[in-house]
């Protein structure tokens, strides 16, 4: 029911920034929360980041938290993920999630739609 494509990821060196973006198709972006979620080789997928539907709650894994900030601007369909501060351990394929419910998403499982993932790589 609705289509997540993420950009703007690439290679960066540690302690520069990127912003991720997700762009979704249809015209009911505002009553999903999303979430971001990294894998990287070898290892689960894992909670990084999600907002609430209106954009004014967020939620931060611990080895993210003050240095990545999620936002969202409905009228344009997107989630962002601003990183700053990048670490070579930040190295993963970066997911868009969407959750059809009032809770943001936390876990894989509770999760309705994933993009195709962009590859991010912070060399040290």
């Amino acid at each position: 029911q609705v289509q997540l494509v993420e950009s703007g990821g690439g290679l960066v060196q540690a302690g520069g920034s990127l912003r991720l973006s997700c762009a979704a198709s249809g015209r009911t972006f505002g009553t999903y929360t999303m979430g971001w979620f990294r894998q990287a080789p070898g290892k689960e997928r894992e909670f990084v980041a999600a907002i609430t539907r209106s954009g004014t709650i967020t939620y931060y894994a611990d080895s993210v938290k003050g240095r990545f900030t999620v936002s969202r601007d409905n009228t344009k369909n997107t989630v962002y993920l601003q990183m700053n501060s990048l670490k070579p351990e930040d190295t993963a394929v970066y997911y868009c999630a969407a959750r059809q419910a009032i809770l943001v998403p936390l876990r894989e499982d509770e999760c309705d739609y994933w993009g195709q993932g962009t590859q991010v790589t912070v060399s040290s």
